[in-house]
């Protein structure tokens, strides 16, 4: 949308040292219906363009992306705070990626499927379903993974026959221009994605307000509450990712090195700024002691600086709310008991840094271990049983992922099978976001619905049953009116499932008869 001399701009500025990247025009909430109108005109063509050249669009994206995978990398960086190593990993080789999966597997997944017959009143019918695009569907990311977790959406929405309306995070409106410009060189039909720049709540009630048909939201617990409610007015469907407090057991038996190395990885890479990544590690009591030392001994290693430094191993907090809310969860296990295991050093500089940080002595009465803390900061408790570790991990109100660490498979297996989260890894932690067959979404209020792989092409479409029936008759038996002859024959066939020897030969009789 073109902004007109009155237009306000959003300024852009880097978090590790406070460089302005740039800025973007600010929308009125009065643009989201002309916006919606214009994709709804645009996606009736495209909802009728074969899958086959839908994916080449794709490619075209695809390609422009791997080009561009180190400058990409690098303004992700910059904009978001993380290091460019860790844009390039997670977000746009993760994206290349995802781009090859919905190219080779779209068609498959979202094809007619027919579905045979079951029963008397189906043995002379056909079925099949069909996956009907919503129309227009509204996609509101977070900052954190601000290239990924929006495009895989948007990948999965453009596939499937669907117009998008999108709205990236305030903090990381540069990503949100690269990801422009990657549709762009994917020559998709004109109007078919368009990118609003609105304040967080006041976008989720204008895209309701205005009548998208979808909603995909990625972001808090509160927010994700109030977009529920809001599109519950409309009947608007929703589907919610709202973050995680996500536990990790490594049992007696576990690779120690291995599950340090994991622990380090999944806890503190973007700064722990990651829905699934682990907050929460309990280790068996027989390791507790060489699992501590040994992550004391790693954890202190990690370099933290600027995303642009090649030597940072950890970059800066993208949000100074988010640096708040880190240090509240801190200085409240403080107070409650808790140590200080160890840290990193951290840089001087910019208010964005945090040290990498882990805590023992810590329980379930800290914010730590009951709250999503969103930064560089883990718990480390110990356990003795199976039993405990399972009640532990459990013992939060979000459920996203978790992990399990073990040499025996039958007791990996039995863990994660009790454990009350979406996805559970054995061995490893934080990678199936990036894995594009695979679903993502969570349990309790870590939210709703599923994204990526099947199940995630499957969300951005519903499903039309079409039932067909060339029987060459005039009428059926029991339409109406429905003779007594018809009626007692089928009361004679329902006998048959009845629970006697007795039951189902006097069923035949009514079928053979039409009569007691």
């Amino acid at each position: 949308m073109t902004p007109d001399q009155t237009t306000a701009f959003t300024i852009s500025t880097n978090p590790a040292t406070g460089d302005k990247l740039g800025r973007v025009p600010l929308n009125r909430m009065e643009d989201v219906g002309p916006a919606i109108e214009r994709i709804r005109a645009a996606q009736k063509q495209w909802a009728l363009t074969p899958i086959h050249k839908r994916t080449r669009h794709l490619r075209k994206m695809q390609r422009h992306l791997a080009s561009h995978a180190d400058e990409f990398a690098k303004r992700i960086a910059a904009d978001n705070g993380k290091t460019y190593k860790d844009a390039f990993a997670t977000e746009i080789f993760a994206a290349i990626l995802g781009i090859d999966y919905y190219i080779k597997h779209s068609h498959r997944v979202l094809q007619d499927r027919q579905i045979r017959g079951s029963g008397w009143f189906g043995l002379y019918k056909k079925h099949r379903i069909q996956h009907v695009p919503w129309g227009v569907v509204g996609i509101i990311s977070p900052w954190n993974y601000p290239l990924q977790i929006p495009f895989t959406e948007i990948l999965m929405a453009l596939v499937a026959g669907n117009g998008v309306l999108f709205k990236m995070a305030t903090e990381t409106l540069q990503v949100g221009q690269l990801i422009n410009a990657i549709i762009t060189a994917g020559e998709f039909p004109k109007d078919l994605f368009i990118q609003v720049n609105l304040p967080g709540r006041q976008a989720g009630d204008a895209f309701l307000e205005s009548g998208i048909d979808k909603l995909f939201f990625t972001g808090s617990v509160p927010v994700g509450k109030y977009l529920m409610k809001k599109a519950a007015e409309t009947l608007t469907p929703v589907s919610l990712e709202l973050g995680g407090n996500d536990p990790m057991i490594v049992c007696a038996d576990a690779i120690v090195k291995r599950a340090v190395r994991g622990a380090i990885w999944a806890a503190y890479q973007n700064a722990g700024q990651s829905c699934g990544g682990v907050e929460r590690i309990y280790v068996q009591h027989a390791i507790y002691e060489t699992f501590l030392q040994q992550f004391k001994n790693q954890l202190t290693q990690l370099q933290v600086g600027p995303g642009l430094d090649a030597s940072s191993d950890m970059g800066a907090m993208t949000t100074l709310n988010q640096v708040t809310t880190v240090e509240e969860h801190i200085t409240d296990a403080l107070n409650r008991g808790a140590e200080l295991l160890c840290e990193t050093a951290n840089p001087a500089g910019s208010d964005h840094f945090l040290p990498g940080r882990a805590f023992i002595n810590v329980n379930h009465s800290m914010r730590i271990m009951q709250e999503e803390s969103f930064g560089p900061v883990v718990g480390i408790m110990p356990f003795d049983s199976e039993e405990e570790a399972i009640h532990l991990a459990n013992d939060s109100n979000l459920g996203l992922t978790a992990s399990v660490w073990t040499k025996n498979r039958k007791r990996a297996s039995r863990i994660a099978s009790q454990l009350e989260a979406g996805t559970i890894t054995i061995n490893d932690h934080l990678m199936t976001h990036g894995i594009a067959n695979l679903p993502w979404g969570g349990f309790k209020q870590s939210g709703l619905g599923r994204t990526h792989g099947e199940m995630g092409l499957e969300e951005m479409t519903q499903p039309r049953l079409i039932v067909s029936d060339f029987t060459p008759v005039s009428t059926m038996p029991w339409w109406l009116p429905m003779r007594e002859v018809v009626y007692q024959r089928l009361v004679g066939a329902s006998m048959i499932w009845g629970g006697t020897w007795k039951v189902k030969w006097f069923g035949f009789k009514k079928i053979l008869r039409g009569s007691s």
